[in-house]
């Protein structure tokens, strides 16, 4: 790894830690299912971000599923009042929901930032490399959350939330741990498929997670599924199946004028 992809590397760990801030706080405050499906709306920023730093080319089936899974967050939006958590005020609800959307946005930022100096780098990028550059990310990203959590005492509070889980002290260790394991190959898993396609695929792939999330949050944490939330994930589905659906239509286009040029030049030299 070259010196200025170390720092551009290292930069956008401190912005992914800065990220995770927002992230943390604002589904605190949050139900699951709603800063889920709030948090989707980073692919419309995915899909700005991209279009300014990498000249990201669109089809009408990747807008399609932008606007789809953009306009399922607004629904969810404009009507997530209801869904206030109990004993909750309503300055708190404003707070975590512009705190998950600014998080949307962030990271809305640092994919097409990814792709941006993957395009920049003055050096072969190679699977070696991507790991690298990974871990540079995820190193300074856990240490500028290690530095916040250090100023905020927020260490000290980890053996009184332990003993004060209702599902048992080993089991919070565990949640803890999965939590931190699984978040890191999320997170790598997003760099990884900038690295073999685009931002922008990363950030659909993302985005389709929402339904699992929904179905999960009503399923173990009893949350309501009001109509909102039926219609927005309906058009994150609908959104996933037509940017995949335009993805398939344009590998089998290029590959018939693929076909088309070659049989021609075949019969030329047959001739």
């Amino acid at each position: 790894m070259k010196y200025q992809v170390f720092i551009a590397t290292a930069c956008i760990g401190l912005l992914t830690g800065s990220d995770d801030y927002f992230y943390g706080y604002g589904a605190a405050r949050l139900p699951v299912s709603t800063s889920a499906i709030i948090i989707a709306t980073q692919l419309a920023f995915t899909a700005l971000f991209a279009f300014l730093l990498v000249k990201q080319k669109f089809t009408a089936y990747s807008v399609n599923a932008i606007v789809l899974l953009t306009v399922g967050s607004a629904v969810l939006g404009l009507h997530a009042s209801s869904d206030r958590p109990k004993g909750e005020s309503n300055k708190m609800y404003v707070l975590g929901f512009l705190m998950m959307l600014a998080a949307a946005a962030l990271y809305g930022l640092i994919l097409p930032m990814v792709g941006l100096m993957y395009m920049k780098a003055k050096q072969p990028i190679t699977y070696t490399l991507v790991l690298e550059i990974q871990l540079v990310m995820c190193f300074f990203a856990t240490a500028f959350c290690t530095v916040g959590m250090l100023i905020n005492n927020d260490f000290q509070a980890i053996s009184r939330e332990a003993r004060e889980y209702e599902l048992g002290e080993t089991k919070y260790y565990i949640v803890l741990v999965s939590c931190a394991i699984v978040s890191q190959c999320f997170f790598m898993g997003a760099i990884g498929v900038i690295f073999c396609a685009s931002s922008l695929l990363s950030g659909i792939m993302i985005a389709v997670l929402l339904p699992v999330t929904e179905i999960l949050a009503v399923i173990f944490f009893n949350e309501k599924f009001q109509a909102e939330k039926a219609v927005a994930l309906v058009l994150s589905l609908w959104g996933f199946v037509s940017y995949f659906y335009g993805d398939i239509s344009k590998t089998k286009l290029e590959e018939e004028r693929k076909d088309e040029r070659i049989i021609p030049s075949q019969a030329t030299g047959m001739t």
